[in-house]
Protein backbone atom coordinates (compact mmCIF):
# COMPACT_ATOMS: atom_id res chain seq x y z
CA UNK A 1 0.00 0.00 0.00
CA UNK A 2 1.02 4.08 -1.21
CA UNK A 3 2.37 5.25 2.03
CA UNK A 4 0.65 8.46 1.14
CA UNK A 5 -2.57 6.89 1.29
CA UNK A 6 -4.78 7.95 4.66
CA UNK A 7 -6.82 6.02 6.56
CA UNK A 8 -10.22 5.86 5.74
CA UNK A 9 -12.68 8.77 6.11
CA UNK A 10 -9.28 10.73 7.22
CA UNK A 11 -8.51 13.42 4.61
CA UNK A 12 -6.11 16.70 4.05
CA UNK A 13 -7.59 20.10 3.89
CA UNK A 14 -6.03 21.72 1.10
CA UNK A 15 -5.21 25.29 1.17
CA UNK A 16 -8.72 26.92 -0.16
CA UNK A 17 -11.08 24.98 2.26
CA UNK A 18 -8.30 25.34 5.45
CA UNK A 19 -8.43 29.02 4.66
CA UNK A 20 -12.28 28.40 4.97
CA UNK A 21 -12.63 26.79 7.94
CA UNK A 22 -10.03 29.00 9.72
CA UNK A 23 -12.22 32.32 8.70
CA UNK A 24 -15.55 30.51 9.79
CA UNK A 25 -13.93 29.56 13.03
CA UNK A 26 -12.61 33.05 13.54
CA UNK A 27 -16.18 34.79 12.94
CA UNK A 28 -17.50 31.82 15.36
CA UNK A 29 -15.73 32.64 18.15
CA UNK A 30 -15.57 36.25 17.78
CA UNK A 31 -19.58 35.63 17.97
CA UNK A 32 -18.92 33.61 21.48
CA UNK A 33 -16.67 36.40 22.64
CA UNK A 34 -19.11 39.16 21.66
CA UNK A 35 -22.23 37.11 24.07
CA UNK A 36 -19.01 36.77 27.20
CA UNK A 37 -17.89 33.21 26.97
CA UNK A 38 -14.41 32.52 27.45
CA UNK A 39 -12.32 30.05 25.54
CA UNK A 40 -10.92 26.86 26.98
CA UNK A 41 -8.92 24.01 25.42
CA UNK A 42 -8.84 21.31 26.54
CA UNK A 43 -6.43 18.36 25.84
CA UNK A 44 -6.65 15.74 23.38
CA UNK A 45 -5.93 12.45 25.28
CA UNK A 46 -7.82 11.84 28.80
CA UNK A 47 -8.34 8.73 30.91
CA UNK A 48 -10.95 6.82 29.66
CA UNK A 49 -13.22 6.93 32.66
CA UNK A 50 -12.84 10.97 32.58
CA UNK A 51 -14.14 11.14 28.49
CA UNK A 52 -16.50 8.82 29.02
CA UNK A 53 -18.36 10.04 32.29
CA UNK A 54 -21.93 10.89 32.19
CA UNK A 55 -22.24 10.31 28.25
CA UNK A 56 -24.17 8.08 26.50
CA UNK A 57 -23.32 4.70 24.76
CA UNK A 58 -23.11 5.96 21.17
CA UNK A 59 -19.95 8.41 22.54
CA UNK A 60 -18.13 5.15 23.69
CA UNK A 61 -18.34 3.30 20.54
CA UNK A 62 -16.68 6.68 18.99
CA UNK A 63 -14.11 6.84 20.78
CA UNK A 64 -10.41 5.61 20.33
CA UNK A 65 -8.85 3.47 23.48
CA UNK A 66 -5.35 3.73 23.49
CA UNK A 67 -2.59 2.03 26.63
CA UNK A 68 -0.93 4.76 28.30
CA UNK A 69 3.04 3.86 28.68
CA UNK A 70 3.80 5.76 31.48
CA UNK A 71 0.72 4.64 33.77
CA UNK A 72 -0.52 1.99 31.72
CA UNK A 73 -4.38 2.91 32.20
CA UNK A 74 -6.26 3.32 29.10
CA UNK A 75 -6.80 6.82 27.46
CA UNK A 76 -9.40 7.70 25.16
CA UNK A 77 -8.77 10.50 22.03
CA UNK A 78 -11.66 12.49 22.74
CA UNK A 79 -15.11 11.98 20.35
CA UNK A 80 -16.43 15.12 22.06
CA UNK A 81 -15.53 18.21 23.72
CA UNK A 82 -18.16 18.45 26.09
CA UNK A 83 -17.47 16.48 29.37
CA UNK A 84 -14.14 17.97 28.64
CA UNK A 85 -15.79 21.55 29.56
CA UNK A 86 -17.89 20.12 32.37
CA UNK A 87 -14.41 18.95 34.01
CA UNK A 88 -13.37 22.11 33.65
CA UNK A 89 -15.71 24.05 35.01
CA UNK A 90 -16.53 21.24 37.70
CA UNK A 91 -13.21 20.38 38.87
CA UNK A 92 -10.82 23.40 37.80
CA UNK A 93 -12.48 26.71 37.26
CA UNK A 94 -14.71 25.50 40.35
CA UNK A 95 -16.43 28.82 40.31
CA UNK A 96 -19.85 29.24 42.03
CA UNK A 97 -21.50 31.54 39.80
CA UNK A 98 -22.72 31.12 36.33
CA UNK A 99 -19.80 30.30 33.69
CA UNK A 100 -19.75 30.50 30.15
CA UNK A 101 -17.30 28.28 28.16
CA UNK A 102 -16.60 27.87 24.59
CA UNK A 103 -13.93 25.89 22.89
CA UNK A 104 -12.97 24.78 19.39
CA UNK A 105 -10.90 21.48 18.32
CA UNK A 106 -10.41 18.29 15.89
CA UNK A 107 -11.99 15.39 17.51
CA UNK A 108 -11.94 11.36 16.73
CA UNK A 109 -13.72 9.14 15.63
CA UNK A 110 -14.03 5.29 15.15
CA UNK A 111 -16.31 5.64 12.25
CA UNK A 112 -18.15 8.40 10.54
CA UNK A 113 -21.14 9.89 11.28
CA UNK A 114 -22.53 9.28 7.51
CA UNK A 115 -21.87 8.23 3.68
CA UNK A 116 -20.03 11.40 3.11
CA UNK A 117 -19.18 12.29 7.22
CA UNK A 118 -14.99 12.27 8.13
CA UNK A 119 -13.77 10.29 11.02
CA UNK A 120 -11.97 13.60 12.32
CA UNK A 121 -14.51 17.18 12.69
CA UNK A 122 -13.70 20.11 14.22
CA UNK A 123 -15.86 20.73 17.01
CA UNK A 124 -16.88 24.15 17.81
CA UNK A 125 -18.96 25.15 20.32
CA UNK A 126 -20.16 26.79 23.54
CA UNK A 127 -21.38 25.98 27.13
CA UNK A 128 -23.71 27.92 30.23
CA UNK A 129 -22.72 26.42 33.87
CA UNK A 130 -24.08 26.88 36.86
CA UNK A 131 -28.03 28.08 35.67
CA UNK A 132 -30.81 25.64 35.79
CA UNK A 133 -33.80 27.55 34.13
CA UNK A 134 -35.26 28.53 30.63
CA UNK A 135 -33.51 31.73 29.61
CA UNK A 136 -30.07 29.76 29.72
CA UNK A 137 -31.32 27.46 27.43
CA UNK A 138 -32.73 30.62 25.17
CA UNK A 139 -29.09 31.72 24.88
CA UNK A 140 -27.55 29.14 23.76
CA UNK A 141 -30.63 28.93 21.22
CA UNK A 142 -30.01 32.23 19.85
CA UNK A 143 -25.76 31.80 20.17
CA UNK A 144 -25.66 29.22 18.06
CA UNK A 145 -28.40 30.39 15.85
CA UNK A 146 -25.95 33.88 15.55
CA UNK A 147 -23.18 31.38 14.71
CA UNK A 148 -24.39 30.08 11.66
CA UNK A 149 -25.66 33.29 10.78
CA UNK A 150 -22.03 34.87 11.26
CA UNK A 151 -20.71 31.80 9.02
CA UNK A 152 -22.88 33.22 6.57
CA UNK A 153 -25.15 30.14 6.50
CA UNK A 154 -29.07 30.75 6.01
CA UNK A 155 -32.06 29.08 5.57
CA UNK A 156 -32.33 27.48 8.71
CA UNK A 157 -34.60 25.47 10.28
CA UNK A 158 -34.54 24.87 14.00
CA UNK A 159 -35.93 21.52 15.41
CA UNK A 160 -36.83 21.41 19.03
CA UNK A 161 -37.60 18.53 21.18
CA UNK A 162 -37.65 17.68 25.18
CA UNK A 163 -36.37 14.47 26.61
CA UNK A 164 -38.73 15.19 29.84
CA UNK A 165 -41.61 13.76 27.98
CA UNK A 166 -40.68 10.39 27.48
CA UNK A 167 -39.36 10.38 31.10
CA UNK A 168 -42.22 11.43 32.30
CA UNK A 169 -44.99 8.96 30.57
CA UNK A 170 -41.77 6.30 31.43
CA UNK A 171 -41.93 7.14 35.71
CA UNK A 172 -45.86 7.23 35.76
CA UNK A 173 -45.87 3.65 34.27
CA UNK A 174 -44.03 0.64 36.34
CA UNK A 175 -43.71 -1.48 33.50
CA UNK A 176 -42.57 0.95 30.80
CA UNK A 177 -39.77 1.66 33.38
CA UNK A 178 -38.24 -1.72 32.63
CA UNK A 179 -38.56 -1.77 28.72
CA UNK A 180 -36.86 1.87 28.81
CA UNK A 181 -34.12 1.23 26.58
CA UNK A 182 -36.35 -0.56 23.83
CA UNK A 183 -39.08 2.47 24.26
CA UNK A 184 -36.16 4.81 23.27
CA UNK A 185 -35.04 2.78 20.16
CA UNK A 186 -38.11 2.01 18.64
CA UNK A 187 -39.66 5.92 19.00
CA UNK A 188 -36.27 6.71 17.82
CA UNK A 189 -36.55 4.59 14.54
CA UNK A 190 -40.32 5.41 14.67
CA UNK A 191 -40.96 1.48 14.89
CA UNK A 192 -44.79 1.58 14.94
CA UNK A 193 -45.22 -2.06 14.25
CA UNK A 194 -42.35 -2.99 17.33
CA UNK A 195 -44.15 0.16 19.62
CA UNK A 196 -47.95 -1.20 19.28
CA UNK A 197 -46.07 -4.93 20.51
CA UNK A 198 -44.16 -3.81 23.05
CA UNK A 199 -46.82 -1.55 24.80
CA UNK A 200 -49.25 -4.23 25.11
CA UNK A 201 -49.85 -4.28 28.75
CA UNK A 202 -49.01 -0.71 29.90
CA UNK A 203 -51.04 1.59 31.16
CA UNK A 204 -53.80 2.59 28.39
CA UNK A 205 -52.93 6.22 28.58
CA UNK A 206 -49.14 5.73 28.87
CA UNK A 207 -49.59 3.21 26.06
CA UNK A 208 -51.67 5.81 24.12
CA UNK A 209 -49.45 8.49 24.55
CA UNK A 210 -46.29 6.35 23.68
CA UNK A 211 -48.20 5.22 19.91
CA UNK A 212 -49.30 9.03 19.17
CA UNK A 213 -45.48 10.71 19.78
CA UNK A 214 -44.25 9.21 16.61
CA UNK A 215 -46.55 11.29 14.72
CA UNK A 216 -46.05 15.01 17.19
CA UNK A 217 -43.98 16.61 14.62
CA UNK A 218 -44.52 19.95 12.63
CA UNK A 219 -44.59 23.29 13.47
CA UNK A 220 -45.99 25.12 16.98
CA UNK A 221 -49.43 23.75 16.83
CA UNK A 222 -48.25 20.26 17.81
CA UNK A 223 -48.19 21.25 21.00
CA UNK A 224 -51.66 22.41 20.70
CA UNK A 225 -52.31 18.65 19.88
CA UNK A 226 -49.96 17.16 22.38
CA UNK A 227 -51.82 18.85 25.26
CA UNK A 228 -54.94 17.48 24.27
CA UNK A 229 -53.88 13.40 23.32
CA UNK A 230 -50.91 13.50 25.98
CA UNK A 231 -52.16 12.72 30.04
CA UNK A 232 -52.43 15.39 32.63
CA UNK A 233 -48.40 15.17 33.91
CA UNK A 234 -46.49 18.11 36.20
CA UNK A 235 -43.15 17.01 33.85
CA UNK A 236 -44.85 16.82 30.61
CA UNK A 237 -47.06 19.94 31.13
CA UNK A 238 -43.31 21.82 31.87
CA UNK A 239 -41.68 20.59 28.77
CA UNK A 240 -44.20 21.29 26.61
CA UNK A 241 -44.21 25.08 28.53
CA UNK A 242 -40.87 24.85 27.86
CA UNK A 243 -40.59 23.90 24.16
CA UNK A 244 -43.35 27.07 23.58
CA UNK A 245 -41.22 29.43 25.02
CA UNK A 246 -38.08 28.57 22.78
CA UNK A 247 -40.22 28.14 19.85
CA UNK A 248 -41.22 32.17 20.43
CA UNK A 249 -37.77 32.86 20.93
CA UNK A 250 -35.88 31.21 17.87
CA UNK A 251 -35.06 33.69 15.22
CA UNK A 252 -34.95 31.67 12.09
CA UNK A 253 -36.92 30.73 8.68
CA UNK A 254 -39.10 28.18 10.63
CA UNK A 255 -39.08 26.00 13.58
CA UNK A 256 -40.34 22.49 13.84
CA UNK A 257 -41.28 20.50 16.88
CA UNK A 258 -40.58 16.88 17.27
CA UNK A 259 -41.85 14.72 20.18
CA UNK A 260 -40.39 11.90 18.90
CA UNK A 261 -36.85 13.09 18.99
CA UNK A 262 -34.11 10.49 20.66
CA UNK A 263 -31.22 11.88 19.32
CA UNK A 264 -29.06 12.51 22.70
CA UNK A 265 -32.08 10.74 24.84
CA UNK A 266 -29.63 9.20 27.28
CA UNK A 267 -27.17 12.48 27.57
CA UNK A 268 -29.62 15.30 27.84
CA UNK A 269 -32.28 16.63 30.89
CA UNK A 270 -34.35 18.90 29.44
CA UNK A 271 -34.86 20.32 25.88
CA UNK A 272 -32.81 19.60 23.09
CA UNK A 273 -32.58 21.26 19.10
CA UNK A 274 -31.09 20.88 16.04
CA UNK A 275 -30.17 23.05 13.10
CA UNK A 276 -30.72 21.96 9.64
CA UNK A 277 -30.27 23.31 6.42
CA UNK A 278 -32.15 22.52 3.11
CA UNK A 279 -30.29 19.81 0.71
CA UNK A 280 -28.48 18.08 4.22
CA UNK A 281 -29.99 15.34 6.03
CA UNK A 282 -27.72 15.99 8.81
CA UNK A 283 -27.80 18.37 11.42
CA UNK A 284 -25.42 21.76 11.31
CA UNK A 285 -25.48 22.18 15.31
CA UNK A 286 -27.01 20.43 17.95
CA UNK A 287 -27.63 21.34 21.53
CA UNK A 288 -29.25 21.31 24.56
CA UNK A 289 -30.01 20.76 28.35
CA UNK A 290 -27.54 18.02 30.50
CA UNK A 291 -27.83 18.86 34.30
CA UNK A 292 -26.13 15.43 35.53
CA UNK A 293 -22.77 15.18 33.58
CA UNK A 294 -20.31 16.99 36.45
CA UNK A 295 -22.19 14.54 39.08
CA UNK A 296 -19.02 12.53 38.71
CA UNK A 297 -16.45 14.77 38.83
CA UNK A 298 -18.02 15.64 42.16
CA UNK A 299 -19.76 18.75 41.80
CA UNK A 300 -23.56 18.74 40.47
CA UNK A 301 -23.70 21.79 37.90
CA UNK A 302 -26.86 22.53 35.70
CA UNK A 303 -25.33 23.07 32.03
CA UNK A 304 -26.37 23.92 28.50
CA UNK A 305 -24.81 24.13 25.35
CA UNK A 306 -24.31 23.42 21.56
CA UNK A 307 -21.76 22.54 19.23
CA UNK A 308 -21.55 21.67 15.21
CA UNK A 309 -18.35 20.96 13.03
CA UNK A 310 -16.39 23.42 11.23
CA UNK A 311 -15.63 20.95 8.00
CA UNK A 312 -19.45 20.96 7.42
CA UNK A 313 -20.17 24.37 7.83
CA UNK A 314 -17.74 25.11 4.95
CA UNK A 315 -18.71 22.59 3.15
CA UNK A 316 -21.95 24.01 1.79
CA UNK A 317 -19.78 27.09 1.61
CA UNK A 318 -18.87 28.59 -2.14
CA UNK A 319 -15.36 28.53 -2.44
CA UNK A 320 -13.73 32.13 -1.40
CA UNK A 321 -12.70 34.73 -3.94
CA UNK A 322 -8.39 34.48 -4.50
CA UNK A 323 -7.06 37.21 -2.19
CA UNK A 324 -5.44 40.20 -4.58
CA UNK A 325 -1.88 40.07 -3.87
CA UNK A 326 1.55 41.98 -5.04
CA UNK A 327 4.72 39.94 -6.48
CA UNK A 328 7.80 41.27 -4.88
CA UNK A 329 11.03 40.66 -6.20
CA UNK A 330 14.19 38.68 -3.87
CA UNK A 331 15.94 41.88 -3.35
CA UNK A 332 18.44 43.17 -0.69
CA UNK A 333 17.60 47.00 -1.55
CA UNK A 334 16.44 48.62 1.81
CA UNK A 335 14.10 50.57 0.30
CA UNK A 336 12.54 47.74 -1.67
CA UNK A 337 12.01 45.86 1.64
CA UNK A 338 10.82 49.04 3.42
CA UNK A 339 8.04 49.24 0.78
CA UNK A 340 7.52 46.07 1.53
CA UNK A 341 7.08 46.48 4.89
CA UNK A 342 4.84 48.99 4.62
CA UNK A 343 2.81 47.26 2.10
CA UNK A 344 1.84 44.69 4.25
CA UNK A 345 1.75 47.06 7.44
CA UNK A 346 -1.42 48.84 5.14
CA UNK A 347 -3.23 45.34 4.92
CA UNK A 348 -1.87 44.55 1.84
CA UNK A 349 -0.42 40.96 0.92
CA UNK A 350 2.84 40.89 -0.83
CA UNK A 351 4.60 37.58 -2.35
CA UNK A 352 8.48 37.13 -2.61
CA UNK A 353 9.38 35.91 -6.10
CA UNK A 354 12.56 33.72 -5.44
CA UNK A 355 15.21 33.64 -7.58
CA UNK A 356 14.67 31.60 -10.66
CA UNK A 357 11.74 30.16 -9.37
CA UNK A 358 7.67 31.24 -10.23
CA UNK A 359 4.94 30.43 -7.05
CA UNK A 360 1.63 28.64 -7.31
CA UNK A 361 -1.19 29.47 -5.19
CA UNK A 362 -5.32 28.23 -4.84
CA UNK A 363 -5.65 31.70 -2.20
CA UNK A 364 -4.22 34.23 -4.19
CA UNK A 365 -3.67 35.94 -7.54
CA UNK A 366 -0.74 38.31 -7.98
CA UNK A 367 -2.28 40.89 -10.20
CA UNK A 368 0.39 43.76 -9.28
CA UNK A 369 3.97 44.17 -8.68
CA UNK A 370 6.18 45.78 -7.53
CA UNK A 371 9.02 47.45 -9.33
CA UNK A 372 11.49 49.92 -9.08
CA UNK A 373 11.82 53.44 -10.67
CA UNK A 374 15.18 53.60 -13.20
CA UNK A 375 15.20 57.29 -12.05
CA UNK A 376 14.85 57.43 -8.38
CA UNK A 377 15.46 54.26 -6.90
CA UNK A 378 12.31 54.03 -4.84
CA UNK A 379 9.50 51.04 -5.78
CA UNK A 380 6.18 51.14 -6.68
CA UNK A 381 2.86 48.93 -7.15
CA UNK A 382 2.42 48.37 -11.00
CA UNK A 383 -0.38 46.57 -12.51
CA UNK A 384 0.31 43.41 -14.12
CA UNK A 385 -1.07 43.42 -17.71
CA UNK A 386 -3.24 40.31 -18.79
CA UNK A 387 -0.85 39.82 -21.34
CA UNK A 388 1.96 38.77 -19.22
Amino acid sequence: MPNWLLPEFIADVLPAEARKMEEIRRKVLDAFRSYGYELVVPPMLEYLESLLTGVGQDTEIYTFKLIDQLSGRTMGIRADMTTQVARIDAHLLNRNAVTRLCYAGSILHTRPSGLQGTREPLQIGAEIFGYPGIEADAEIQDLALTSLKAANITGVCLDLSHVGVLKSLIAADPLAQIFEAQLFDLLETKDMPGLTELTKGFHEDTRNALLALPDMYGDINVLKEARKVLPENGGIEKALNELEFLAGQADCGRVTIDLADMHGYHYHSGVMFAAYVPGLPNALARGGRYDHVAEAFGRSRPATGFSMDLRELARLLPAPEKRRAILAPWNNDEKCRQAIRELRKSGELVVFELPGAKSEHDEFVCDRELVCETENGNWNVKTVSKDE
